[in-house]
């Protein structure tokens, strides 16, 4: 088995940034948990593509990045299953900046569906929303945060 290589995109607005919300079981438990949009990078495609890639796929929008922020090595175990993964992650923000007054995205991921939503940072900084990878709030906090 090798390390997943993927990508998230940081996208900001006032004190919130957009995280997917999720049900289910994670390292922590069970229940909900938030992570910024991105996903899994293709064998030759670069991390920015995949990020546009993903964005578009997944919520149907146009972004632009940013700012490259940091590489997050994220080892985790779900229910006694170990998870390596090795992260890009980029500040990012809409080409269409109506998109900002949008308070849930709906994100589609092949058969699966769940949605997007601004989340106080302060929830994520105190541990009162479950963000993964469980470093990235930590890891940035001092620059956006």
């Amino acid at each position: 088995m090798h390390p997943r290589a993927n990508v998230l995109g940081l996208l900001m607005k006032d004190n919130c940034i957009l995280l997917e919300e999720r049900y289910g079981k994670h390292s922590k438990g069970t229940g909900y948990y938030y992570r910024p949009i991105g996903g899994t990078i293709e064998f030759g495609e670069h991390s920015t593509e995949t990020l546009v890639r993903e964005f578009q796929e997944e919520l149907g929008v146009e972004i632009v990045i940013n700012q490259y922020i940091t590489c997050i090595e994220n080892i985790f175990t779900i229910e006694g299953n170990t998870g390596h993964e090795i992260t890009q992650v980029y500040v990012v923000i809409f080409k269409d900046e109506r998109y900002y007054e949008q308070e849930r995205f709906l994100v589609s991921e092949g058969e699966m569906q769940t949605s997007a939503k601004w989340v106080l940072i302060e929830e994520a900084l105190s541990g009162e929303k479950v963000v993964y990878p469980t470093s990235l709030v930590e890891r940035c906090k001092h620059i956006y945060f």
